[in-house]
């Protein structure tokens, strides 16, 4: 693109963006372009004989971001003398040492690992007497002006819209101070405490007025978890209900979002709305499907007036009018949809989404968790199993840390009682099983299970996914249970993917050499266990890609219990009947550990079979809306190509 149409193009996304608004693939890569350019301050200061002054961050969205200024002080050189920093906020009440203070997180995710001084230092105090929390929140806004003001301050975004702990009701005027956390906030950190009961009800925040006064800000969003509030913040009305809008007063400000929490902007839900575009196959079925539903009326039903009264004409001109514009969707929409998964033998596959042979296909499925693979395409599992084909289950990590304390002590007691009862107990068992209850009895919030608890949570899955497998029709000997290491950390943040776990996905590949894969693409958390696994597969894929066997292998991607693929970018949409969806049902019920108020429920209260029946009816209803066949459900799927 030339640079009078670039420039074109982002006046254009300014109409609707309202903040300077950049975009990477990753958010690896955006933090990466981030700790530089804080680096680069670092360094121009230091030059001058003068300190650069960083408002800090924490949760998930800063971690990459710290992880390069490590690596640039270690590998470069980059020193942090010269770097005074301040906190957002901290929980209160809370102890500096608690596994769950911002202290703490700050120490062992970049303070032990640069050379920065102590003195420099400053984090809003947990501990301070209730009576003294506005003396407190005072002095700190003065020692931030007493060391020049922010340089640059590193946002990241709640659901909620919060900066900070600055929720919704938060005026453009609020200071540094104590604040009552939303209800949305606390059970997003509530897998971090162990639970909604242990998370705090409050906490002390910057205000809104000392991170404006900032002389640039740096707002980070990563995944599609995001995507609904990156929409509000950047192309919202400036609102208190919406603290992030206020950045859109703020003359330095960007906002760096990945690949995912783009999803809800104009630019990428209707770029037809913002710039002239390529009328492709995909824009062209993403167009007819938004005017479709804006309408409330089927593809098939669609007039001239229709386009064109919606800013449509263009898309109109390719084809020369509605009637044959329209046809030509339907029949794109029609074709994704199969009851064949595998591939339908002795037939035409020309327009079907699987090809007709080989007719007996080794298949592949990846599961995150020990319960994805029934939850996300339960139903398209068993298809796969009535006609033939050779399934296996990939289980990529134990799932051991969702599985509560009191599954875990209730089954140690049920060993214990089974080996008394058939008298097969032995001194070695015995004394696992007291360690493990020993360990659960005296376990105080916030300590990582021992290995043996660990243990025992990941046999449980382990149990659980070969009894749904049983139900489903697969062998034993065809599910495998991969224990990725990166997951085995006892914590919720997990390691990054290795070469160790590469090479595990790669030694099933090459044993398996199959000709359909299936694997988990959502993407709401860039850091959450399914991107882990999927980046981990991604991987594998790219390195065995020239094999031979590979030439003849499909990947398909589905969706996790929240989240569907956009109708538009369906590749393959399995129907379901209702007796279908009951026996999905059912395989979801052998994960027992998972229901009735699960260890990360998140802010939907739903059980999982709940949430996929739902999910996966609302596909079908949409399909239907569009004036495809009405079917009970689908499940849905976009083909990844590797080659």
């Amino acid at each position: 693109m030339n640079t009078t149409l670039l420039n074109q193009q982002i006046m254009t996304d300014r109409e609707f963006e309202r903040l300077q608004t950049l975009s990477f693939g990753t958010s690896a890569e955006a933090s990466i372009v981030i700790a530089h350019e804080i680096a680069d301050l670092i360094r121009d200061k230091a030059s001058k004989g003068e300190n650069a002054v960083l408002g800090l961050a924490t949760g998930s969205s800063p971690l990459k971001v710290y992880d390069e200024l490590i690596r640039l002080h270690k590998e470069d050189g980059l020193s942090f003398k010269n770097v005074i920093t301040f906190n957002l906020d901290e929980y209160y009440p809370m102890q500096p040492d608690s596994v769950h203070s911002y202290v703490r997180f700050m120490k062992e995710n970049l303070f032990d690992h640069i050379d920065i001084q102590d003195k420099n230092i400053h984090i809003p105090d947990g501990t301070v007497a209730m009576e003294n929390v506005y003396s407190f929140c005072q002095d700190y806004e003065a020692k931030i002006a007493a060391a020049g003001g922010l340089d640059i301050q590193v946002l990241g975004i709640g659901r909620t819209g919060h900066i900070g702990f600055n929720e919704p009701g938060s005026t453009e005027n609020s200071r540094t101070r104590i604040v009552t956390l939303d209800a949305v906030t606390r059970i997003d950190a509530a897998p971090s405490f162990g639970g909604l009961d242990n998370v705090p009800k409050r906490a002390i925040t910057m205000g809104v007025k000392p991170i404006m006064q900032a002389g640039r800000i740096i707002m980070m969003a990563w995944g599609s978890g995001k995507a609904p509030i990156v929409k509000k913040m950047v192309e919202g009305d400036i609102s208190m209900q919406v603290p992030a809008t206020f950045l859109q007063k703020h003359d330095n400000v960007s906002v760096y979002i990945d690949e995912g929490a783009t999803e809800n902007l104009t630019r990428i839900t209707t770029p037809w709305l913002v710039r002239e575009v390529e009328w492709t196959e995909a824009m062209i079925k993403k167009a007819v499907v938004w005017l479709a539903y804006k309408t409330g009326k089927p593809v098939l039903k669609l007039t001239n007036k229709d386009y064109l009264e919606s800013g449509l004409d263009s898309v109109l001109s390719t084809k020369g009018s509605a009637y044959d514009l329209n046809i030509e969707v339907f029949n794109m929409l029609q074709h994704t949809i199969s009851g064949w998964p595998g591939g339908k033998p002795n037939a035409d596959d020309t327009q079907r989404p699987e090809r007709a042979e080989p007719a007996k296909k080794r298949v592949i499925i990846f599961s995150p968790h020990p319960d994805d693979d029934v939850i996300s395409m339960g139903g398209t599992f068993q298809r796969l199993v009535d006609q033939g084909h050779e399934v296996h289950v990939a289980y990529q990590t134990s799932g051991n840390i969702a599985v509560s304390d009191d599954d875990a002590r209730r089954y140690a007691t049920f060993t214990q009682s089974m080996m008394k009862t058939f008298e097969f107990d032995s001194a070695e068992s015995r004394s696992k099983l007291k360690e493990i209850t020993g360990f659960l009895d005296a376990k105080e919030e916030g300590d990582i299970d021992s290995l043996a608890v660990r243990q025992m949570k990941g046999q449980i899955r382990r149990d659980e996914s070969i009894a749904a497998c049983r139900y489903t029709g697969i062998p034993v000997s065809n599910v495998h249970f991969l224990d990725l290491p990166f997951y085995e950390t006892g914590k919720v943040r997990k390691n990054p993917v290795g070469t160790a776990d590469i090479e595990i996905i790669k030694n099933l590949l090459t044993e398996l050499k199959p000709e359909q894969i299936y694997a988990a693409g959502d993407l709401a958390d860039p850091h959450g266990t399914h991107r882990v696994c999927l980046d981990a597969i991604f991987a594998a894929l790219e390195e065995l890609k020239t094999e031979e066997y590979m030439k003849n292998c499909w990947c398909w991607l589905y969706r996790g219990a929240w989240h569907e693929w956009p109708i538009d970018e369906i590749e393959m949409a399995v129907p379901m009947s209702p007796e279908q969806v009951l026996k999905k049902r059912k395989a979801i019920f052998f994960h027992e550990s998972q229901k009735d108020g699960v260890v990360f429920q998140g802010t939907d209260d739903r059980e999982f079979w709940q949430r996929a029946e739902e999910r996966n009816a609302g596909t079908a209803k949409l399909y239907n809306q569009l004036g495809l066949s009405e079917y009970e459900a689908m499940e849905a799927f976009v083909r990844y190509h590797f080659i």
